[in-house]
């Protein structure tokens, strides 16, 4: 039998990951931030005693100061901080991919690059909703990843804002089709059947609660990944930002990050601000308004990206603008490091959130209102600001980062960051 030459080898990375000195301070910054942001919004979902209205997502009992807090959740953070996170998922691939084919890497090796990295995602989203948390967003981004990766990851700019214009147009288009529904019913005869029941946070049999998380993260993964186009919107327009590098040299895009900012923060707050004014009861509509299925739902899902893209570039011309005593302070240390430990840091919420305030583990949940569960959640991001930065410290990584990149690379990293050489002395 005649031996035949082997194929040729499979491509590999020509680099590891990022280096401490190639980090740029806004979208660690900016993921930090969000982290804060994202736990906040997932507060509703630990709701389980209270009672809901229409919407299903925040309770409409409790004292002022909840119906304070929920106005400024739906008004600022519902449906506007996934799209930043997309944003800065898509702006991250962009800039893996580029330092892999600076390095030599060719493009076929670097896109499989990142496409192990989705799939992984994805494992990674699935163990976090089977044991914690059903509203992961790890799946959903890792499936968008694979689908937006593979399509647009090496098509030219134009094509890029092209298609993100497209997958803007298609969001407009299904939320106005969708935008005219009834209110669905459910046995008691409330008229809704709330987030917590599909999120199993009042669910108090351990193993039941894992099935119906199971059940709502493949519904949330799938149609995140394949069906978000406020997602495909904003992560094609971060393939774009860091191929112009615009967090890197923000002083080359000033008119592009300032109109951002003013028109995305402007658009996006009026946006969610017929459904946070609905949900107090200043305005009195009807119950079909205010559901997901609703003209209020769909305006606040269209204006979200205006409001993801409004923060990043706000937080872009904050590091601009920072004095450098203030930069190098302990505060935006901190938070960066949160940024640069996000996967870490948004499991760590979920490890203390779950068995905290679900029925299944010590049940606090059904013991607090909006305002007190707003309080929880920011303590919660608070410890992992201080985890995080007693890691960025030692130099070290998370845990989740250091396991994600073994498994991603395919060989072992380092798992103390290299401390900065010394700065050269100036005559």
């Amino acid at each position: 039998m005649t031996d035949h030459p082997p194929g040729p080898p499979p491509p590999r990375p020509q680099r590891g990951s990022v280096r401490p000195a190639e980090r740029v301070l806004a979208p660690d910054l900016a993921r930090g931030l969000m982290l804060l942001l994202i736990v906040l919004s997932n507060t509703g979902f630990h709701l389980y005693a209270a009672q809901h209205g229409p919407t299903g997502w925040h309770p409409v009992d409790g004292t002022a100061l909840d119906r304070a807090v929920q106005f400024a959740m739906i008004t600022a953070l519902d449906l506007r901080t996934y799209p930043l996170f997309a944003f800065l998922f898509g702006y991250g691939m962009m800039q893996l991919f580029r330092r892999q084919t600076a390095a030599g890497t060719s493009e076929r090796g670097a896109a499989a690059l990142l496409r192990r990295r989705g799939m992984w995602l994805i494992v990674f989203g699935f163990a976090h909703a089977a044991l914690l948390m059903a509203g992961d967003i790890l799946g959903a981004y890792g499936i968008a990843s694979l689908v937006i990766g593979t399509l647009f990851l090496r098509r030219t700019d134009r094509t890029l804002l092209i298609a993100a214009g497209g997958a803007f147009a298609f969001l407009v288009l299904i939320s106005a089709l969708g935008s005219y529904g009834t209110v669905p019913g459910d046995p008691d005869g409330s008229g809704v059947i709330p987030s917590t029941v599909h999120y199993a946070s009042g669910e108090p049999d351990a193993l039941a609660a894992v099935g119906t998380r199971l059940a709502t993260w493949l519904f949330v993964a799938l149609g995140g990944g394949l069906l978000g186009f406020s997602f495909h919107t904003v992560m094609l327009l971060g393939f774009w930002a860091a191929r112009n590098r615009v967090l890197e040299e923000p002083e080359r895009h000033l008119k592009l990050l300032r109109a951002t900012a003013v028109t995305g923060v402007a658009v996006g707050w009026a946006g969610g601000l017929p459904q946070a004014l609905a949900h107090v009861g200043v305005l009195d509509v009807p119950a079909a308004m205010v559901v997901e299925e609703g003209p209020f739902y769909a305006l606040q899902t269209v204006t979200g990206v205006f409001g993801g893209l409004g923060y990043v570039a706000v937080v872009a011309l904050a590091c601009r603008a920072m004095p450098p005593r203030i930069r190098s302070g302990t505060a935006v240390t901190a938070v960066a490091a949160v940024g640069k430990r996000s996967l870490s840091c948004y499991l760590a919420h979920s490890l203390v959130f779950a068995p905290v305030l679900a029925a299944w583990g010590l049940g606090l949940g059904a013991a607090m209102g909006s305002a007190t569960m707003a309080l929880f959640a920011s303590g919660v991001w608070l410890l992992t600001v201080a985890g995080a930065l007693l890691l960025e410290r030692k130099g070290r990584r998370g845990p989740a980062e250091a396991l994600l990149r073994r498994l991603v690379y395919g060989r072992a990293e380092r798992p103390r960051e290299p401390a900065p050489a010394p700065a050269a002395s100036q005559p």
